[in-house]
């Protein structure tokens, strides 16, 4: 074996200025499946962070049903043993409530219709960044009552600012007529329209009270350590509260995939159309070393019908081909790994601006601007080990067809 090794290195060189650009191909396309990787699923994980963050939690419990119509009287009715339920399991870091309804409201000038979110002010400021969206003003203390943060939208339409009163009239829970006066303190631009167009932040407390909740919530957010495998989580959540709700509506716990099921569909998507794109430079380059093998596997016929001819196998010769292609396919995929690396922790420090356009587009999912790549093994292996197996792959068909040589013809070969 040590030998075949020797005699693999040997040809690899013989023709140096193919074996540098075929192993400068391979650690291109290897390290530049290390920059984009990390790139892109860095993005999806800001994505579903942002999505969590601004508004559904990694867990939310709530009456069976709500979810797929919200109506004022599915509620849980006393969300103090919701909380302890979830809080019990050891991934779940903290919690808050919410109740909303959809209401009219009237500026001075103008009226719209708008989502009013009775939420805690400090539970929300330690679970998302609401709180941090607040571009005027500020946002809700715990000490408020009848104070209200609007989205931007929201304000402009209504013709108000900070300081100026709006009336909010919506149904309470009893069906009653749901009435009140609040302050604006906040104006909120998060950069998700449905968001700053129609939505209205006020004190949990002011929300019961004028909605006349009697201590009942419509959602109780869960904040837990990751994103993944929070199904368990949830299913044994729902065991333990079925039994604390309505007997016609129990409360169940929901995961984010549960309550937004398109964004996860819309990331896989993306990944399969990315994972197409990549498929295409891979195979460019294994067209590319196969090329190579090709050509040196012809450029070397006679040599191959000689060695045969004085007892060399036509196994032998096949491993020291696919030894060729496999040092060739592993110095460039290392080449490709400690550059891509190098490149994407450069990019990872500085940054790529996508510009005003761009970045008004990404502001819409809350994404920032500049994006950041965010490098793991996972993103620095995953592609260029794809790189590696596809190019040795590649040279196994000439590799092939020297075991079909037959000597005699190989030597009389031109």
């Amino acid at each position: 074996m040590g030998s075949d090794l020797q005699i693999a290195w040997r040809n690899l060189w013989r023709n140096r200025r193919r074996t540098a650009l075929s192993m400068g191909a391979i650690a291109f396309t290897a390290g530049l499946l290390v920059l984009v990787l990390s790139l892109q699923l860095s993005q999806y994980q800001l994505m579903l962070r942002a999505a969590v963050s601004g508004g559904i939690g990694h867990i939310q419990a709530q009456a069976e049903g709500y979810q797929d119509d919200p109506r004022m009287w599915r509620v849980l009715p006393d969300p103090g043993p919701v909380e302890a339920a979830l809080l019990e399991e050891p991934r779940i870091r903290r919690t808050t409530r919410r109740a909303e309804g959809f209401s009219l409201l009237a500026g001075e000038r103008h009226t719209q219709g708008a989502l009013v979110i009775g939420v805690q002010p400090e539970g929300e400021r330690a679970m998302g960044r609401i709180a941090a969206t607040v571009r005027s003003g500020r946002f809700l203390e715990t000490e408020d009552f009848d104070r209200a943060v609007l989205g931007r939208l929201l304000a402009r339409n209504l013709g108000v600012g900070i300081g100026d009163l709006v009336t909010v009239l919506g149904t309470a829970r009893d069906g009653s007529v749901a009435a009140g006066t609040v302050e604006v303190v906040g104006l909120v631009e998060s950069g998700q329209p449905e968001l700053d167009r129609a939505t209205v932040f006020v004190p949990l407390v002011w929300f019961d009270e004028v909605y006349r909740m009697q201590g009942a919530v419509h959602r109780v957010l869960a904040q837990a350590d990751g994103l993944w495998f929070l199904e368990p989580v949830a299913a044994r959540v729902t065991a333990r509260i079925r039994s604390l709700g309505e007997a016609h509506h129990p409360p169940v716990a929901l995961t984010w995939n549960q309550l937004v099921p398109g964004l996860l569909e819309g990331i896989k998507f993306d990944f399969l159309m990315a994972v197409f794109m990549y498929s295409v430079l891979v195979l460019v380059v294994a067209f590319s070393i196969l090329n190579t093998f090709v050509m040196a596997v012809f450029e070397r016929t006679r040599e191959f019908g000689v060695m045969m001819a004085i007892g060399t196998t036509p196994g032998r010769l096949v491993r020291i081909v696919l030894l060729e292609s496999g040092m060739l396919s592993a110095f460039g995929m290392a080449l490709g790994v400690v550059l891509g690396c190098a490149v994407t922790a450069w990019v990872a420090r500085v940054g790529i601006d996508m510009g005003d356009e761009a970045g008004a587009y990404m502001a819409q999912f809350g994404l920032p601007s500049r994006i950041f790549p965010e490098l793991t093994p996972l993103t620095a292996v995953v592609g260029p080990v794809v790189v590696f197996l596809v190019s040795v792959l590649a040279a196994l068909i000439p590799a092939l067809r020297v075991r079909r040589m037959r000597p005699v013809e190989a030597i009389h070969s031109p």
